[in-house]
């Protein structure tokens, strides 16, 4: 792009350049008047003499109809040129070895900020897969995110050090990460070898490290957030030391989220210890604020469900006026929820908000995947116990839901069967264009 085209973009609206550069402008104008009137008033007669003696002359040589257009054309562009020199040197200083442009960004930036506060609900690495698409289109986001996890690299720091699991935050963390890939990756990567550190992921021992220092998870992340250059927030759905219990079909009762992710019977209800744990305060704000609400996708009983069990969650989602989504997973999980439709997955969630005594449905609209094409891809899942989740538009229409069936896999064949956050995040946005007002969807970043 060549230095004028560049310099033009900084005309564009929104970018708050503009009136900063004609309050300069005037302000030099006004330096020179008062150092005219400092001087007597006298270089002001110089200087109208002397651009009336050079006026004369010009038009002498030249006609007026012609002069006028040059010299304004030439102090436009001396304006432009000085400008984009200016700027050119404002992003030389401050981010010398990236190639996006200053301009760029900043127009970048204020889309995002125009974005709608999203409130996205759930945990594992299908939250972090929605906020990796999501911030192209927001940096009004909040992820809300359980904290009942206890196998892995995090519930060995959970057991060891007494912290709050800290892996789903970790992905969400880096999701909503704007800073050098590199340093995203770090925080991702995970020893594989090594006494004591082997399974551990960095960034759950920087977490935890945190936690240590600043006193409390909230604080841990925050300062990570500062880190990472965090598009968005991240909370935890509660400050408890949240302990999953559930009771299965054969009357057994399993305690533990790794335990429950292996059920041998289908779960009937899911529990907690301390039961009705707090919400953080900044989590409640953000509900009470948002302007979407998106439940999944995520593990049924061991990431989404976890964050139903806080009651003060629950009871302000009641009472938000936004639209509420709940995007449900593209296949089945062996062992948690095996056998179950889309309208199995809905009937979960309703049985658990009618235990905490909750009538009223949260999540009256459904995203789910239309039906996987790939046989090859199917099978070698169906080999390992999961099934795509069939969806019945009809009856779930039916019984009041508003369902939005899509491809959510993305275009590009993959050797997995996951959401592609692009295609689900368009998904999202388009739901929220059609509950306010046929707004057209907002341009990705």
């Amino acid at each position: 792009m060549s230095r004028s085209r560049r310099a033009v973009q900084w005309l564009q609206p929104g970018l708050v350049v503009k009136r900063w550069m004609l309050t300069s402008g005037l302000g030099l104008l006004l330096a020179l008047l008062g150092a005219a009137i400092l001087a007597d008033l006298k270089p002001i007669y110089w200087s109208l003499e002397s651009l009336n003696w050079l006026l004369s002359n010009m038009t002498r040589v030249l006609p007026r109809g012609v002069t006028g257009p040059l010299v304004l054309l030439g102090g436009a562009a001396l304006v432009v040129w000085g400008q984009s020199r200016s700027f050119g040197s404002i992003q030389q200083a401050l981010a010398p070895e990236k190639d996006t442009l200053l301009v760029e960004a900043l127009l970048a930036q204020r889309r995002l900020n125009r974005g709608p506060n999203v409130v996205a609900i759930g945990g594992g690495t299908g939250l972090a897969t929605l906020l990796s698409g999501l911030k192209r289109y927001s940096s009004n986001i909040t992820a809300i995110v359980t904290v009942a996890d206890d196998g892995g690299s995090s519930g060995v720091l959970r057991r060891e050090f007494g912290v709050q699991p800290p892996g789903d935050i970790r992905n969400c963390l880096a999701a909503l990460a704007r800073e050098e890939p590199l340093l995203t990756r770090l925080f991702q990567y995970r020893f594989k070898s090594g006494s004591g550190l082997e399974g551990h992921s960095f960034g759950n021992l920087f977490l935890t490290a945190l936690t240590a220092i600043t006193g409390s998870l909230e604080s841990a992340i925050t300062a990570s957030s500062r880190v990472l250059a965090v598009q968005g927030q991240v909370v935890p759905a509660t400050n408890a030391d949240v302990r999953l219990w559930a009771e299965l079909e054969n009357g057994d009762r399993i305690e533990g989220e790794s335990c429950i992710g292996r059920a041998a019977s289908p779960i009937v209800r899911l529990g907690c210890t301390p039961e009705r744990p707090p919400a953080l305060p900044r989590a409640l704000e953000a509900i009470a604020n948002a302007e979407l609400i998106v439940l999944g996708p995520g593990s049924l009983y061991t990431s989404l469900l976890p964050n139903l069990l806080v009651p003060e969650l629950v009871q302000a989602i009641s009472r938000s006026k936004a639209p509420r989504l709940y995007i449900c997973n593209l296949m089945t999980q062996p062992g948690e929820t095996d056998n179950l439709d889309v309208e199995g997955h809905v009937r979960a969630i309703e049985a658990q908000l009618a235990s905490l005594g909750v009538t009223r449905r949260l999540f009256t609209a459904v995203l789910a995947q239309e039906p996987i094409r790939d046989r090859a891809l199917v099978d070698h899942y169906r080999a390992r116990g999961a099934e795509p989740v069939q969806c019945d538009v009809r009856s779930l229409r039916a019984k009041g839901y508003e369902v939005m069936v899509t491809g959510l896999q993305g275009a590009r064949p993959t050797g997995t069967l996951r959401h592609d956050p692009r295609s689900l995040a368009l998904a999202v946005m388009r739901f929220y264009r059609r509950h306010k007002g046929g707004r057209p969807v907002l341009e990705p970043v």
